[in-house]
């Protein structure tokens, strides 16, 4: 621990105030992605109450008329009070439990719409993603990431003002935007500022803490914030964040100032048919496919299995990032001793395990240790993935970093829209449980073959190894010009001359 805090006091002489606006802008792009997760089903319950959407059914299962009716009447009665019907559903001191149950149905139909609404980020993202690394290689880190500043500050007003779900998924899409236009240039930075692989580890692991803790923030903050201030309270705040972002980039970075490249890029093509970066991509991808599938269909679990008021959605995945905060550290000089190929798949051995044991959970209690058990997973996981994604470009390509972290973020991005989209959909079609079971099968499967990342084989090593005449004859062959009237058997005759 002395040593990483002299490490981090040598640096701040140097590269530490980059590293620390890197650090800030990931926490807001974070915690903005977070905060809908858990508040998204509630604040569609309320959506569709407030504009007489409701799909709620009676016992029966049928979709009565006196249904809204009766809902209309709570509401009149409500009105003096300025409380939501949402608030009286999930007020569970007054309620017994077959009570808490009367929005089971709408709550598993809304499985799909909740899904879609966190998946659009990602599709967007994934879009983005291949424009921003082309777009680096001629502008690059600085200029970039300042416009996704921008991005994100207008998507958080957004949230913070709309009223309907086209235009949170219009918001959603222009946050994957902002996204893109951060966490790429965002890691291309660090990759350049930090060319020795243990001291990019390092750096990668502080500045992966202001994702933690956006991850951590964002739940618990948007859930209480929503429930005890109000739906834009949230998203005004982030905003805040995004403009003192905006400000410490104009003082410490040089946003209007355009500085290409100077190392060529290698083309995507050549990256994707890489089969160590497949290999890593996809074990990105799948890892956070879990991820992703857990953030919708945790909450809506909890609503439906745990009659959870809407402070607790956030909190059910305290535990998780808390442990992965502890672990980006923790593990930062550890895998640099161990190897990251076998931290990458302990890591994700580890996430397979916690999703498996996440059905058992029957109150928000049972959710701590499978929570703090993946946290632990994620910090194996990332704390390697993404230094060793820039030491496979290093050792195999050029050191031009736009490219693979555009490749990083797509496959990051896949997995969060896959996630939700399709776990709302499978939760839904063979229930969470199974679902579950299926994700950690995956997880376990995949995580043995990031052994072929141990000692991958640099450029020198692909080609050929050539005999000394086969050499000499290649090195003929091409010359420009025959040497034969200048050899150095002349010069051999005229020295025999000399001597006689």
């Amino acid at each position: 621990m002395a040593g990483c805090c002299q490490w981090m006091k040598k640096q701040w002489e140097s590269r530490a105030p980059v590293l620390f606006v890197i650090a800030v802008a990931m926490f807001v792009d974070c915690i903005q992605f977070t905060i809908i997760a858990p508040i998204a089903p509630a604040l569609l319950y309320e959506m569709d109450y407030r504009n007489g959407n409701t799909t709620l059914k009676n016992s029966s299962g049928r979709y009565p008329d006196s249904s809204y009716d009766a809902l209309s009447n709570v509401s009149h009665v409500d009105n003096s009070k300025n409380a939501p019907y949402h608030d009286q559903f999930f007020n569970e001191s007054h309620r017994n439990h077959s009570e808490c149950y009367a929005g089971k149905d709408f709550l598993n139909d809304e499985n799909v719409r909740v899904g879609l609404l966190l998946a659009i980020k990602a599709f967007v993202q994934l879009l983005t993603n291949p424009i921003v690394g082309k777009l680096i290689n001629r502008t690059g880190y600085d200029a970039p990431m300042f416009c996704g500043f921008i991005i994100v500050f207008i998507s958080c007003l957004m949230f913070a003002f709309v009223n309907s779900y086209v235009l949170l998924c219009v918001a959603r899409g222009l946050q994957g935007v902002g996204s893109a236009f951060t966490m790429v240039p965002a890691m291309g930075m660090l990759a350049h500022l930090f060319p020795d692989d243990a001291e990019r580890g390092k750096a990668m692991g502080l500045a992966m803490s202001g994702i933690a803790v956006g991850v951590l923030a964002g739940p618990p903050f948007g859930s209480a914030m929503y429930e005890f201030v109000g739906k834009s309270s949230p998203f005004l705040v982030v905003a805040a964040l995004a403009f003192i972002d905006g400000a410490l980039q104009l003082c410490i970075l040089k946003p209007t100032k355009l500085s290409p490249m100077s190392v060529p890029e290698t083309p995507y093509r050549v990256l994707l048919t890489d089969p160590y970066i497949i290999v890593a991509a996809v074990g990105l991808c799948i890892c956070n496919l879990s991820f992703g599938m857990l953030e919708p269909t945790i909450p809506i679990r909890m609503m439906e299995t745990m009659c959870a008021p809407p402070y607790q959605l956030g909190l059910a995945f305290l535990p998780c990032v808390l442990s992965y905060l502890i672990c980006l550290n923790l593990f930062a000089g550890l895998s640099q001793k161990i190897g990251r190929w076998l931290c990458i798949m302990l890591g994700m051995m580890v996430v397979g395990i916690s999703v498996l044991f996440m059905p058992l959970a029957v109150n928000i209690y049972g959710l701590i240790a499978p929570q703090a058990a993946l946290g632990i997973g994620f910090g194996l996981f990332e704390t390697s993935m993404l230094p060793i994604m820039a030491y496979l470009v290093d050792l195999r390509h050029t050191s031009n970093y736009g490219g693979i972290y555009a490749i990083s973020d797509i496959a990051l991005c896949v997995g969060y829209a896959l996630g939700p989209l399709c776990g709302g959909a499978i939760a839904k079609a063979i229930g969470f449980s199974w679902l579950m079971v299926i994700l950690g099968i995956i997880n376990i499967v995949y995580a043995p073959l990031f052994i072929l990342l141990r000692s991958p084989p640099g450029k020198e090593e692909k080609k050929p190894v050539l005999s000394n005449e086969e050499k000499q004859e290649e090195s003929e062959e091409s010359r420009p010009f025959p040497t034969y009237a200048t050899h150095r058997p002349e010069s051999q005759a005229d020295s025999l001359c000399l001597q006689k």
